[in-house]
C-alpha cells in the first residue's frame, strides 16, 4: 500500500475513533465500535482493514494515556518517566475510581495492559536494543572497510565502547526499577500484604451490568513467581440479581463451580443435546471447556452467588469468554465473520442476519419475567449429568458426612471418589465452618496447594513461610545458613483469597462474634495427605522418646506433656477462648 493510502486509512481511523469518543455509549466500548466499523467497510481490503484497526488501537491507547496514564493528576513528563511500571499502574488504577460501571472496568483493564506493555518495553530496551545496535554498528564497519577516514578495527572498537557505555546505563536503569519495586514489595509485606493474599482491590472486573457481574483474580504469577505451581488456575466470583438470565456462552477453560448462595437453573448444551440442572447453596458441579451454558436466578428475592475455579486449556492462566447468542452487548462472535460467510452458513439473507446479531444491547445479564423463570426452572434438583448419564450432575457438600466435627467447627470434603468429575482436574473441594472464636489446628498438606476463599464471616490466618525472608537470596529460594521462617498473616473477610502452598503450616481463626466459613479448592489432590501439628493425632506424637529428646533438646516427658495436652482434633478453642478459660480457672 502506498504512503498516501496508509495515511488516508490512519486519518479515517482517527476520525472514526474521535467520532465514537464523542458519541460512544456506556454499553458500547469505544475500541470495539471503532474496530467493528473498520471491519464492515466494504470498499477496502483485508490489509487496509488491519491498518484501520491498528489506527483505532493507537488512538484509543493515546486517549487513555492522556486521561489515565498519569493518574489523572498534574504530573510533569520528567517526574512521570522516573516512576516504575508498578507505580504507574497504581496511579492509573486510582484514576479509574472517578468512573462508574463499565467505564471503570475498561479503564482498569487498560491500566493492566499498559503495565504489561511498560514492563515488556523495559525488558526490550535493556536486553534487545543494545545488542542489536552493537551488531548493526559492526556490520556497518565491515561494509565501510577503510572508508570514512579510519580503519575497520578502529570502527569496531568504537562500536564496542558505545555498546559497553549504553549497557552500563541500561543496567543502572534496571537496578533502579528493581530496587524501587523490591522496596515497595517489602513495604507491602510490612503492612500485612503479601503474595499469598488477595483482597477486594486485587480483583479485575470480568463484566458488570445493573443486574450483576463477575470479578476475576489476576493470573497468580502476575503477583509472584512463588505461585507458579498454580499458574494455570484462575478464581472468579459471579453474582446475579433475582429473576435474571445469563446469556449463553462458553469458556476455553474447565470450570468447577460452587454455589455460595441462592438458587438457580443451569443449562448445558452440546450439539443436539441439552441438560438443565436446578442448583442450590452448597452444590458443586463441573462444566467442561467449550460447553455452551446459560443460567437463570430462579429466586424472587435472593442473589445467586457462584465461586468458580477455572483451568484454561489454551494458554496457561489465560482464558476467554465467548458469546454466540447476543448482538452488540454482549457482542456475538458471529459478528467477526464476513457477511458472505454468514449468508452461506445460515442460508439466510444479509439484512435478517444483521437484525438478529444487532438486536441485543442489554448486556450479559438481563431481567427475565416470572413466566420465563418458571418455564426454565421445571427440572429435578441436581438433574442427571449430561453426555454420560450415570452420575448426578451436582453433589451437595452440606449433605456429606463431616470429615471432622466438634463444637468448634466442621470440615466437609468432596473428592474424586465421591464426585468423579474432579478426577481429571486432580482436585478436592472442602468447606471449613469454624465456630466463632475457635480455630483450626496447625496443619499442612503433603502435595496439595490450597486456594482458600472466605465465603462468610471474618477472622484471620497465620502461615509459616520460608520464602518471605527480608533477605533477597532467601526470597528467591536460596538458603544461606540456617533455615528461617516468616509469619505470614492477614485479616479474613468475604472475598479474601489465601494461597497455602504444599508443606506450609497454616492456621485459621474465626472472629469472636461470628462463624468463619472458608471454601477450599485443593490442587494436586491425588495421594495428598493432611498432617496435623497439634491435637490428638499430631505427627509429633508419633516420634520415639529418644527422637523427641534429640530434636527438642529436652526430656521426652516434657515434650510429650506439651504435645498431648490438646485432646480435641482439628478444631480447637481459639486464642481468646483459651485465655478466658485460664482466667476463669
Amino acid at each position: 500500500m502506498s504512503f498516501v493510502g496508509r495515511l488516508c486509512l490512519l486519518l479515517f481511523a482517527l476520525l472514526l475513533a474521535s467520532a465514537i469518543v464523542a458519541s460512544g455509549s456506556k454499553d458500547d466500548p469505544e475500541l470495539k465500535q471503532c474496530k467493528h466499523q473498520c471491519k464492515v467497510q466494504q470498499q477496502i481490503g483485508k490489509e487496509q482493514k488491519e491498518a484501520c484497526i491498528r489506527g483505532c488501537e493507537e488512538y484509543i491507547r493515546e486517549k487513555h494515556k492522556r486521561e489515565h496514564g498519569r493518574g489523572g493528576g498534574d504530573i510533569s513528563e520528567e517526574v512521570w518517566n522516573r516512576k516504575s511500571p508498578i507505580e504507574r499502574l497504581r496511579e492509573c488504577s486510582r484514576s479509574c475510581e472517578q468512573h462508574q460501571g463499565e467505564q471503570r472496568e475498561q479503564c482498569q483493564k487498560w491500566c493492566q495492559e499498559e503495565y504489561q506493555r511498560e514492563k515488556g518495553r523495559l525488558e526490550d530496551d535493556n536486553l534487545t536494543d543494545p545488542e542489536k545496535k552493537y551488531q548493526q554498528c559492526r556490520l556497518q564497519c565491515r561494509r565501510q572497510g577503510e572508508g570514512g577516514g579510519f580503519s575497520r578495527e578502529h570502527c569496531e572498537r568504537r562500536c564496542e565502547e558505545k555498546y559497553k557505555e549504553q549497557q552500563g546505563r541500561e543496567e543502572g536503569r534496571v537496578e533502579e526499577y528493581e530496587g524501587r519495586e523490591s522496596e515497595e514489595e517489602q513495604e507491602e509485606q510490612g503492612r500485612g500484604r503479601n503474595p499469598y493474599v488477595f483482597e477486594h482491590q486485587h480483583y479485575i472486573t470480568g463484566f458488570q451490568t445493573q443486574h450483576g457481574g463477575m470479578r476475576i483474580l489476576p493470573k497468580f504469577t502476575d503477583r509472584s513467581e512463588l505461585l507458579r505451581g498454580i499458574e494455570n488456575y484462575r478464581v472468579a466470583i459471579f453474582e446475579a440479581e433475582p429473576q435474571t438470565f445469563v446469556v449463553p456462552n462458553h469458556w476455553d477453560a474447565e470450570a468447577v463451580v460452587f454455589v455460595v448462595k441462592g438458587r438457580g437453573t443451569l443449562s448445558l448444551v452440546r450439539q443436539d443435546r441439552r441438560e438443565s440442572l436446578n442448583i442450590k447453596q452448597g452444590d458443586i458441579l463441573k462444566i467442561n471447556a467449550g460447553t455452551t451454558a446459560y443460567l437463570i436466578n430462579r429466586d424472587n428475592n435472593e442473589k445467586l452467588i457462584l465461586a468458580k475455579l477455572l483451568q484454561p486449556v489454551s494458554s496457561p492462566g489465560e482464558f476467554e469468554l465467548f458469546f454466540g447468542a447476543g448482538g452488540e452487548n454482549p457482542e456475538s462472535f458471529f459478528r467477526a465473520f464476513s457477511d458472505e460467510i454468514l449468508e452461506a452458513a445460515f442460508n439466510t439473507r444479509r439484512d435478517r442476519l444483521q437484525r438478529i446479531f444487532g438486536q441485543q444491547k442489554q448486556g450479559v445479564i438481563v431481567k427475565a419475567s416470572e413466566e420465563q423463570v418458571r418455564a426454565m426452572s421445571r427440572h429435578e434438583e441436581g438433574g442427571i449429568w449430561p453426555f454420560g448419564g450415570e452420575t448426578k450432575g451436582t453433589i451437595n457438600i452440606y449433605q456429606q458426612r463431616p470429615t471432622h466435627s466438634n463444637q468448634y467447627g466442621q470440615l466437609y470434603e468432596v473428592d474424586a471418589n465421591q464426585y468423579r468429575q474432579l478426577r481429571d482436574l486432580d482436585l478436592t473441594v472442602s468447606l471449613a465452618n469454624i465456630t466463632q472464636g475457635a480455630m483450626t489446628a496447625p496443619s499442612y498438606n503433603s502435595k496439595a496447594t490450597k486456594i482458600a476463599l472466605v465465603i462468610d464471616g471474618e477472622g484471620y490466618f497465620e502461615m509459616a513461610c520460608p520464602h518471605m525472608s527480608r533477605s533477597r537470596d532467601s526470597y528467591q529460594g536460596e538458603t544461606r545458613g540456617r533455615p528461617s521462617y516468616q509469619r505470614v498473616t492477614s485479616r479474613l473477610r468475604p472475598g479474601t483469597v489465601v494461597i497455602v502452598p504444599a508443606g506450609h503450616p497454616f492456621v485459621a481463626v474465626a472472629s469472636s462474634n461470628q462463624n468463619l466459613q472458608v471454601l477450599c479448592f485443593e490442587v494436586n489432590a491425588n495421594n495428598n495427605e493432611k498432617f496435623p501439628l497439634a491435637g490428638r493425632r499430631n505427627v509429633m506424637n508419633q516420634l520415639e522418646r529418644e527422637a523427641k529428646e534429640l530434636a527438642f533438646g529436652m526430656p521426652a516427658r516434657e515434650v510429650e506433656e506439651v504435645f498431648r495436652s490438646q485432646q480435641e482434633e482439628f478444631f480447637f478453642k481459639g486464642p481468646r477462648q483459651q485465655q478466658q478459660g485460664r482466667a476463669d480457672a
